[in-house]
């Protein structure tokens, strides 16, 4: 055999190896599920590794700084379980982390709020966005839209009580549907068409957000939208899986069964559930 056989023959295995390898999906708790669904319906055959920084949530009142710090500490992990592609299942991520670590890692990395920002320019002219206080302060959201069609309107709303009352499974409770009506009163005067869902966590909260809203206004998810996304990048690099998925991973910072018990309703059964401990985080737990 010559050396140019061998070497296709060591590319096509490679390749085939990096094709059946997990893509890296990862929030600061659940709501990156709402990604994971749609990565089952429209990418049934990639097998995936959903990682959830349990142990640091809320992500969205958390400075800049701390919020690059978790995602290099994740994507480091990721890459050393072998991930070909990673998405970050987080608009807070997204928005103050995205552009930092694409230049760091050697593997493409999407985020969501690129992807909702061009299907809400698609649905309306009047956009609202509910997002948690750090991505509406970032603007990243009202930026991206306004370079997609910069004759939209673009209103957002920091929602810091949401992703809480969620990972406390307290999404029917009065309380929540009191708070949502706060958030959703202002986009509500200004005649919204469209609302964004901000936060993959917020997906979850549909069924209450629906009671609030009038039936004219429609409800852009980024979740559906980064997995079409991906679906191209992965065509692109010819990294799509063809053959019968992995079982999903699952991993977190914090409580196992505290995330498995909560994620049931949105599985559909109860996943089991590994703890990892980042690097940096076991260095800072040593005495």
């Amino acid at each position: 055999m010559n050396s140019k056989q061998e070497v296709h023959i060591n590319g096509q295995k490679s390749n085939e190896i990096l094709q059946r390898s997990r893509i890296g999906v990862f929030d600061s708790g659940v709501g990156g599920l709402t990604v994971l669904r749609e990565l089952y319906r429209h990418l049934p055959n990639e097998s995936i590794l959903y990682f959830g920084d349990t142990a640091r949530l809320p992500y969205g009142t958390r400075s800049q700084s701390e919020i690059l710090q978790f995602v290099r500490e994740i994507l480091i992990w990721m890459v050393d379980q072998g991930v070909k592609m990673a998405i970050m299942a987080c608009n807070t991520s997204s928005a103050l982390a995205l552009e930092a670590v694409r230049s760091e890692f050697d593997l493409p990395i999407l985020g969501v709020i690129l992807p909702g920002a061009r299907a809400a320019v698609g649905l309306g002219k009047r956009i609202g966005v509910i997002a948690t206080p750090a991505t509406a302060a970032s603007n990243a959201y009202r930026r991206a839209i306004l370079e997609v069609d910069a004759t939209v309107s673009v209103w957002q709303v920091g929602c810091p009580e949401f992703v809480p009352l969620i990972e406390q499974n307290r999404i029917y409770d009065p309380y929540t549907l009191e708070v949502a009506r706060e958030y959703l009163a202002p986009l509500l005067q200004y005649r919204i068409d469209t609302l964004v869902y901000g936060c993959t966590h917020y997906p979850h909260l549909a069924p209450i957000l629906r009671t609030i809203l009038p039936r004219s206004v429609n409800l852009c998810d980024p979740a559906v939208h980064v997995v079409s996304a991906a679906a191209q990048e992965l065509d692109l690099l010819g990294l799509r899986n063809v053959r019968p998925p992995l079982a999903t991973r699952f991993a977190v910072s914090g409580c196992p069964e505290q995330f498995a018990k909560l994620s049931v309703q949105w599985l559909g059964c109860t996943p089991e559930v590994e703890k990892v401990y980042l690097p940096a985080m076991l260095h800072r737990q040593l005495p």
